[in-house]
């Protein structure tokens, strides 16, 4: 539902909070495994809050390298039967279509990535991207939010695990390194820390 503060709060940009899960560091030569990104969202008491999370399981394009210390990070077997995985082509299909819905239905004039320190997530989205000829990336190509500096900047925590806590939220280990569990606590985390700010010197009642 269109909710005119949205656009107003960031410029026209719709933050979008990602995660990506990987087999090495290097985003044109490592396999991209898994995507989340959560859309957010504005109740009806303005504050910003968790929208839908779409997420995909990703197949290692042609020639791609597994670094065996990064799968044994992340506890991803990528040929894994039951990962019901697509091509990458196929996979940003499917996160980018809600998100340029969104983009639009909020009249924003693209999607900006939210992310942990979110280079490396972005760097990942636009080597696949430029990879599979992907048209009509939502994402702005550099611009991103870091909850690292944020979370240290409001909690004096740049750990995500350490920030989610001294936010208020729950943190369980043993659901970390999964796309979809670190991007809804990055966007819960970021959530917190807009609001506390929104709130603190009063942006909300100068959007309205």
């Amino acid at each position: 539902m269109y909710n005119p503060l949205i656009a107003k709060r960031f410029r026209g940009f719709l933050p979008v909070v990602v995660d990506v899960e990987t087999a090495g560091f290097d985003p044109k030569r490592d396999a991209l495994l898994e995507i989340a990104a959560v859309i957010l969202d504005v109740d009806e008491k303005g504050f910003w809050q968790r929208g839908e999370t779409h997420a995909c399981h990703v197949e290692p394009f042609a020639g791609a390298n597994l670094d065996a210390a990064a799968l044994a990070f992340t506890g991803i077997d990528p040929y894994h039967p039951f990962r019901l995985a697509l091509p990458e082509h196929d996979a940003l299909h499917k996160i980018f279509k809600p998100i340029r819905e969104a983009v639009k239905s909020q009249k924003c004039s693209r999607a900006v990535l939210v992310g942990h320190n979110p280079a490396f997530d972005l760097s990942f989205l636009n080597a696949a991207t430029e990879r599979t000829n992907t048209k009509r990336n939502p994402f702005h190509p550099f611009s991103a939010f870091d909850t690292a500096t944020l979370g240290g900047l409001a909690f004096g925590q740049t750990v995500l695990a350490r920030a989610v806590q001294v936010a208020g939220f729950e943190w369980d280990n043993d659901q970390a390194h999964s796309a979809i569990y670190d991007a809804e606590r990055t966007a819960d985390l970021f959530c917190a820390i807009v609001n506390l700010w929104d709130v603190k010197i009063g942006v909300r009642s100068r959007l309205e």
